[in-house]
């Protein structure tokens, strides 16, 4: 992927969890990745966890690069196999995603949005995928906000084991509608 957007080039890479685990660390453990759940991760429980999300057929994990530097984290995962198990019917072309963007001293106005924007055209440029799945906390407003202006629909909440959670889907064209594309 590679998209160029107001705020810049924006491209992802395949995570390598060992040369990225110091720079996952510092991001997951951040306070303003508290929705992240790793608040206390040590350096070994983040690259244990991404060698594990490696190695998983249904999980790829990748590093989002602003201008060609580390800038956002992004995960695709098949929700029959991964996180959503016998938590809803999925449906063929399902796709489960999870984003985070890295903290930083000097946000950039709009950063986030170009970031969600980019994840959701590089999961919709397969043409296998139907539908986003994401499943954020239920007390995660701003997620919530910035998932409805890309076109995602709340279905309602579920108990994972580490959260309840707000199922929300995202069809291609809900996607496109959102972004003002002509369908």
């Amino acid at each position: 992927m590679s998209a160029t957007t107001g705020i810049g080039t924006l491209t992802v890479r395949p995570l390598d969890p060992l040369r990225d685990a110091e720079l996952l660390h510092s991001w997951v453990t951040h306070p303003k990745a508290a929705y992240w759940m790793m608040q206390d991760a040590k350096l070994q429980d983040v690259e244990r966890e991404y060698m594990r999300i490696a190695a998983h057929e249904h999980h790829d994990a990748y590093i989002g690069l602003h201008e060609g530097r580390p800038a956002f984290l992004m995960e695709k995962y098949d929700p029959r196999y991964v996180e959503l198990v016998g938590l809803y019917d999925p449906e063929p072309g399902d796709v489960g995603m999870h984003f985070l963007v890295a903290p930083t001293d000097r946000p950039i106005h709009g950063f986030t949005r170009a970031v969600i924007t980019a994840v959701m055209d590089e999961l919709f440029a397969d043409p296998r995928t139907r539908r986003v799945v994401v499943e954020p906390d239920v007390s995660n407003k701003a997620v919530h906000a910035l998932n409805e202006a890309v076109g995602f629909v709340a279905e309602r909440e579920i108990d994972k084991p580490e959260k309840r959670a707000l199922l929300s889907f995202c069809t291609r064209d809900q996607y496109l509608a959102a972004r003002g594309v002509a369908i």
